[in-house]
């Protein structure tokens, strides 16, 4: 699944935007809801999408000539859903401390939206190539894909409980795109977009009606999560 940097550079800027807006529209006490995400509470997600989004500022910088080994699609390879029920707990130990370091919760968000606005700088000044990111090579094209995957996936994390506008369609619209690049196969045309992401990265579970519609497919999923 390889992607233009253009297209992928405005899906991408078009979520970063959505997701900070839905952000700042959170109180304090709103950012103590639940999320899709085991465990995590809203200030939680909004710390972990920080820190990822700090280590793709990283990976926006490090440019190189080396061909790219990972597309937009198996990138995700490495993020398949495990059974191991203690897989990330040291991870989320961690991030709930610097979660806990904030004195506001809304105190978070002011930081996420520094790191928003200096890649979004980053990237309308980027030009098309390839980047050094997680011990792999991707097209700058692909590495934006990811990211615009990324925050579409976590923005209906954060929408579990609260009320939030709708992701990016065209960052949904790649999300979709991606479950369906991993499965080797087209999703029922009944779902919406965000039934398919929300199926394909397994944050909910198919009820009988979407295991009919899926067919075969059903036992492919979820796709990454």
């Amino acid at each position: 699944m390889r992607v233009g940097h253009d297209a992928d550079a405005a899906a991408f800027l078009g979520q970063l935007a959505a997701f900070t807006s839905a952000a700042e529209g959170l109180d304090d006490a709103r950012l103590g809801a639940a999320t899709r995400c085991h465990g995590w509470l809203a200030c939680d997600l909004l710390v972990h999408v920080h820190l990822g989004l700090q280590e793709m500022l990283l990976g926006a910088l490090d440019p190189t000539d080396e061909r790219p080994d990972r597309d937009a699609a198996t990138y995700w390879s490495a993020f398949t859903p495990g059974t191991d029920p203690t897989d990330g707990l040291l991870d989320d130990r961690f991030l709930r401390l610097v979660a806990a370091a904030y004195r506001r919760p809304t105190s978070a968000v002011a930081h996420l939206r520094e790191t928003a606005d200096g890649l979004h700088r980053t990237v309308r000044a980027g030009a098309p190539g390839a980047v050094r990111f997680q011990g792999h090579v991707l097209s700058t094209g692909d590495f934006l894909a990811t990211w615009a995957v990324e925050l579409a996936v976590h923005h209906l994390d954060l929408g579990r409980e609260l009320d939030l506008p709708a992701p990016h369609p065209g960052a949904l619209r790649m999300a979709r795109e991606t479950v369906e690049a991993l499965v080797g196969e087209l999703l029922p045309p009944e779902w919406s977009d965000e039934a398919a992401v929300l199926a394909g990265t397994g944050r909910v579970a198919l009820d009988d009606r979407m295991r009919e519609q899926a067919g075969p497919l059903a036992t492919r999923l979820p796709a990454f999560g």
